[in-house]
């Protein structure tokens, strides 16, 4: 039985090369599609057990020899990169700094980004893990201020048609259709947060896109799982850290993509495309001397130790 997505529709093609081969069984280990079975010491390929070859190239990822090769749902040769040695990758340390020092931009300089660094960053959040191979997130790449402001503009005229209807006297009439906290949220956020959108627009500022020179919009298909754009726009925003950039992502967008189809015919988002996440760039008009700890709301920790410690 084979996963159809929007991008893939039937099983990825496995060769094996029994000369290279040792016969080490780690291909099959790592085989969740499940196509491959150890038969006679030999990993064989049987595309009718489970999903088949779904493309993930794990097998051929493990392979000591150099075995397996897998073409197909979008993967082919020239996508199989060497893994580079440990010490060139960043280290825990390094990680943990890098993620410390971001900073949620909202003072963008003039400078504008340049187009080597939007291809890192794009390249950079492909890397990003999904629900299934092949990857079903789109991304939308805003470059330059004129297009960014474009984008700001269909979304303000989108904002002050619903305005009416998302105010503290109609928020007050759908107070018994909704949870304590939903209604808590709009009157505290979402309805002041409207308000100082067009208030300031008015003013000449922009307090929802900045006046970024660079917005990227990740989105997905229905067949994909609806967190893969939030993992690729997260993957971006590390990447834009790393190039010296300064970026803050925006959920309100997505909103407005989702349910606007003057917006999304104007920017070619298929109808049918899950509510996504926007990401802005650019250099950042301020330095941050200063970094931020945060902590979660709740962190359980249930293990084998604890459970002991328990009895």
């Amino acid at each position: 039985m084979t996963i159809k997505t929007s991008r893939a529709e039937g099983v990825a093609n496995v060769t094996i090369n029994y000369k290279k081969c040792n016969g080490c069984g780690l291909c099959v280990k790592v085989c969740k599609g499940a196509p491959l079975i150890m038969r006679n010491g030999k990993p064989t390929v049987d595309q009718t057990r489970l999903f088949g070859c779904i493309g993930c190239g794990k097998c051929l990822a493990v392979c000591p020899e150099d075995a397996i090769s897998v073409e197909g749902r979008d993967l082919c040769t020239a996508d199989v990169l060497p893994i580079a040695p440990r010490e060139q990758r960043a280290s825990y340390e390094h990680l943990y700094n890098l993620m410390l020092a971001r900073r949620s931009t909202r003072e963008f300089s003039s400078r504008m980004v340049e187009r080597e660094l939007v291809d890192q960053i794009i390249e950079a959040a492909s890397s990003a893990p999904m629900g299934l191979p092949p990857s079903d997130v789109s991304v939308l790449v805003l470059d330059g201020r004129a297009r960014v402001r474009e984008l700001r503009d269909a979304m303000m005229a989108d904002l002050k048609k619903i305005k009416p209807f998302v105010s503290h006297s109609s928020l007050k009439l759908m107070r018994p259709f909704m949870k304590r906290e939903e209604y808590e949220m709009f009157g505290s956020f979402i309805v002041p947060t409207m308000e100082a959108f067009i208030s300031m627009e008015a003013e000449g500022v922009d307090w929802w896109l900045y006046d970024a020179p660079l917005a990227v919009y990740f989105y997905c298909s229905p067949y994909s799982d609806p967190a893969d754009p939030f993992i690729a726009a997260t993957y971006a925003m590390l990447a834009g850290e790393a190039l010296g950039l300064g970026s803050i992502m925006i959920g309100t967008s997505g909103f407005f993509f989702k349910y606007s189809r003057r917006l999304r015919q104007q920017y070619n988002i298929p109808a049918n495309a899950q509510q996504g996440l926007m990401v802005l760039f650019g250099h950042p008009a301020v330095k941050y001397r200063k970094a931020i700890r945060r902590r979660f709301a709740k962190v359980d920790v249930l293990g084998d130790d604890s459970m002991a410690h328990q009895n």
